[in-house]
């Protein structure tokens, strides 16, 4: 997730281009509100009539969140919306159904908003409307945030007939929207949908900050705004150390065995991004510990950073070491009585692998598992982990060869320095269309989650500290 593309709302109506799936991911039941418009549907049923609901709550406190998703917690209960600018006779008649509905006028919540004059008129159709026989089975709500505008459509009602109006129960309804202790929830399920599967921890806000700001905020609107302006300026503070160059920092795990499931557990979204957070469940390791001590720099890192977690089996590789290792590499794997003749398939296999997609900018998608490697691969793969513990430079570049061939970067260096006060080296630092990414690569005979794990937050962590964050 690229931080300069973050997208946290903090009004539902920049929601609901979502769909429902996404939706039901990110709302939560307002409980008693939901007892509120279930008491009021019995009393239309034995009332058999309409009735009128003024529902006034602080703006941003999730009315229209709250009004909008009933129906993904009531069965046969549909939410229509009248707009601003509509006939409200003939709007009203259009929204009514079979099943009961909530009708909702949009765009009046205050006496700015509107004249008196639209307010006693629409009142009066609202009155009509809801005696009818179209009407009985619906509820329309007027959301309002102003008490001037609150105790105008009381004083109608009141001129109109209260009971037939808004029936026993009290005519207005105050909206305190969801608890406090909902906040952070919900707002990391908001990031989570509408950012690749991000974590509050992965935009430098920890669960302490979050319940801080949760405590500042009146309405969870307010709270969002400030989830959102915090991760901003997170995301800002880091930008401005990354001076001299936008780093992005790309494991690519090669191992003899199939880690293929565990790279997806450590990572999110269709560009693989590395999850902070369950990288820190994964292993008990000491880099843990240390990280934890900065838990907002450690989660802003991993964002931008671009960190990613990258699979590469082993025929690929082999396949690139033979076709495009130099004269040195291939000295050493013949000492090993490895097969260095050229592979016609590595270009197609470089292009086609994890890497070669990311590296044209599209996203992963389902995989399709090739043949598992026979022996002979797994003998000549072991070969290659023996001689990347003494010569790691020459595999690594023998893939920046192969990458540079394909066109899938410009080109490349091995062993390039950070450029930082503390000296730590890239395995392959690569130029794509101008702009570096840095390739660390992981040479293991038999690897795991919790071993990933540990091998990309040390890599994190030394980033983070070269680069100042940490």
């Amino acid at each position: 997730m690229d931080v300069n593309n973050l997208r946290i709302p903090d009004r539902f109506e920049r929601l609901r281009d979502l769909g429902d799936e996404k939706l039901t991911s990110i709302i939560i039941p307002v409980e008693p509100m939901l007892e509120e418009i279930d008491e009021r549907f019995m009393d239309m049923r034995a009332a058999d009539r309409g009735s009128l609901m003024i529902l006034r709550g602080t703006s941003g406190a999730g009315k229209s969140t709250f009004l909008d998703t009933i129906g993904f917690f009531r069965q046969r209960v549909t939410t229509r919306r009248i707009a601003r600018d509509s006939d409200v006779g003939a709007a009203l008649r259009d929204a009514s159904g079979a099943d009961y509905t909530v009708i909702v006028f949009e765009g009046r919540e205050a006496l700015g908003d509107v004249s008196r004059s639209e307010i006693e008129s629409a009142m009066h159709e609202i009155n009509q409307f809801v005696r009818s026989a179209e009407g009985n089975r619906s509820l329309v709500v007027w959301p309002t945030n102003r008490d001037d505008l609150t105790d105008l459509l009381v004083s109608i009602g009141d001129s109109l007939g209260r009971e037939a109006l808004f029936g026993i129960s009290d005519p207005v309804t105050s909206f305190q929207g969801p608890p406090k202790v909902d906040y952070a929830r919900i707002a990391q399920q908001t990031v989570s949908v509408l950012n690749e599967g991000a974590s509050l921890d992965a935009l430098g806000i920890s669960g302490d900050l979050a319940e801080d700001l949760a405590q500042k905020s009146d309405t969870i609107g307010n709270y969002l705004a400030r989830i959102r302006s915090a991760a901003v300026r997170a995301g800002a503070q880091v930008e401005k150390l990354l001076t001299k160059e936008r780093y992005r920092l790309w494991t690519l795990t090669v191992s003899g065995n199939d880690v293929e499931g565990d790279v997806a557990a450590l990572t999110r979204g269709g560009f693989s991004a590395a999850d902070v957070d369950r990288l820190l469940s994964s292993t008990g390791a000491n880099v843990v510990r240390d990280l934890k001590e900065h838990p907002e720099q450690t989660g802003i890192l991993g964002t931008v950073l671009d960190a990613r977690i990258i699979n590469m089996d082993m025929v690929c590789i082999l396949a690139v070491t033979r076709t495009y290792g130099s004269p040195e590499l291939h000295r050493v794997m013949q000492a090993r009585d490895m097969i260095t003749a050229k592979d016609s398939s590595a270009a197609r296999r470089l292009v086609e692998s994890d890497l070669g997609i990311l590296l044209q900018g599209n996203p992963l998608g389902t995989r399709k598992r090739g043949p598992k490697p026979g022996s002979n691969t797994k003998d000549a793969f072991a070969k290659l982990t023996e001689i990347s513990r003494a010569n790691d430079g020459l595999l690594n570049d023998a893939l920046g060869r192969g990458l540079v061939d394909t066109g899938l970067i410009d080109s490349y260096e091995t062993e390039r320095n950070l450029g930082t006060d503390l000296v730590f080296n890239s395995d392959i630092y690569c130029l794509k269309d101008g702009a570096p990414i840095r390739l660390e690569l992981m040479w293991r005979s038999s690897t795991g989650r919790a071993a990933i794990a540990n091998y990309v937050l040390g890599k994190i962590n030394n980033y983070g500290r070269a680069i100042g964050i940490i």
